[in-house]
């Protein structure tokens, strides 16, 4: 998931683009995503929803709705931005094979290493009996073999896939957005209510069939069934605005988005307050049950969708309006932010772990989990690049 710039002829985006310097504002933004994904983690112990520990904090519950309404998906447009002309530059199978590297590789081991002893925490909680190898072998072959965070790898690098497969059917299939993009310099609410009309059309339909709590699991590949076309959607269209003119688009740095940071703030407000007051009606007036009648999801879909991509244009217009501000600590974190991403969860639910028995409140102990996970997962990230090989993994 690197971030370099590209500019190719607006002639022929066929041709095969040229690299230019990395973009900062990118670049944080991807880095600052990878800390909100550790901060997510850090307090869901501590929530209504995850509450795996005595202590809660209603304030953390307000952090995760928001998180996990986008995070995600902006993780998939981000990556989506470098696609096509990494796929021009590389051809389709040298493009694969370097992403099967990049993604598939740190899959198997989080999958078969970090993933179950990150899990065996939690189970160490209600049986405390278990001795590792037992919990890993029970894990890999009979009981469920969940992939925590990880599941983005093998998603992402499915949409690579397709993503090639699409490229060779047409080079020129992505055109369209990429001249929305282009219009966006100077219009991005046009962008945005296009982005918005199709995402919408790709989640509310999955989200009333399959619900929020349904997930496709087979082994350690897992995907939530009712986002996965939402984050396709992102993906997608991240590579039309990656196509051409990276630089001169909707997310150039002295285009119109990032000069009108506050329509993007009260577009995220507003449907997040709505998805709070839809949440209480499950709660106090539908008896918060399973499985929710239609009128429901669809309405809380629209919410989501509405704050999800308001959300990404309010982050994104944050960073092209300061990407010129001097340091910044996400500029010395970006190189081991996938690393960071990759090894920060066993270490998140260990430090949870410790914790338990603590008579602290929540608001104390998940600082420390957030802080102690940032710094030891940047340490660690940072020993094993160390390794002769392992910066073309990390």
């Amino acid at each position: 998931m690197s971030s370099t710039s590209v500019t190719m002829g607006a002639a022929d985006t066929t041709a095969v683009p040229k690299v230019k310097s990395r973009n900062p504002a990118l670049d944080r933004a991807r880095t600052f995503l990878t800390l909100v994904v550790l901060l997510h983690h850090a307090v869901i112990p501590y929530t209504y929803y995850g509450h795996t520990d005595p202590k809660e904090f209603f304030g953390f519950d307000m952090i995760v709705l928001a998180t996990d309404s986008f995070f995600m998906a902006m993780f998939f447009f981000l990556s989506g931005l470098f696609v096509w002309p990494g796929i021009a530059r590389k051809g389709q199978l040298n493009y694969l094979s370097d992403r099967l590297l990049r993604l598939g590789l740190p899959f198997v081991i989080c999958a078969f290493a970090l993933i179950p002893l990150a899990y065996y925490a939690i189970s160490l909680r209600q049986h405390p009996e278990i001795g590792f190898s037992e919990f890993w072998w029970t894990t890999i072959t009979k009981g469920t073999w969940p992939s925590g965070p990880i599941w983005f790898l093998w998603v992402l690098f499915a949409f690579d896939l397709i993503a090639c497969m699409l490229y060779w059917l047409s080079p020129n299939m992505l055109d369209p957005i990429n001249r929305l993009s282009l219009h966006g310099r100077r219009r991005p609410a046009v962008f945005f209510a296009v982005m918005l009309a199709v995402t919408a059309a790709f989640y509310i339909p999955g989200r009333i069939h399959f619900g929020a709590g349904s997930w496709f699991e087979f082994g350690p590949f897992s995907v939530q069934h009712g986002r996965v076309l939402l984050y396709a959607s992102y993906f997608f269209f991240g590579a039309g605005i990656g196509v051409a003119q990276l630089d001169r688009g909707l997310l150039s740095a002295d285009g119109r988005m990032s000069k009108v940071s506050w329509d993007w703030m009260l577009l995220t407000i507003v449907p997040y307050y709505l998805m709070w007051v839809l949440i209480s009606i499950k709660r106090e007036n539908l008896g918060n049950p399973e499985d929710l009648p239609d009128w429901y999801e669809a309405t809380y879909a629209v919410c989501f969708t509405v704050f999800s991509v308001a959300i990404l244009f309010l982050i994104l217009a944050y960073f092209l309006r300061f990407a010129g501000s001097g340091k910044s600590i996400l500029d010395a974190m970006q190189p081991d932010a996938f690393g960071i991403f990759l090894v920060h969860y066993p270490i998140a639910l260990w430090l949870q772990y410790w914790l338990f028995d603590f008579n602290v409140p929540a608001t104390v102990k998940a600082p420390i989990v957030f802080v102690l996970t940032v710094a030891f997962s940047w340490a660690l990230t940072r020993a094993l690049r160390r390794i002769p090989g392992a910066k073309r993994v990390l």
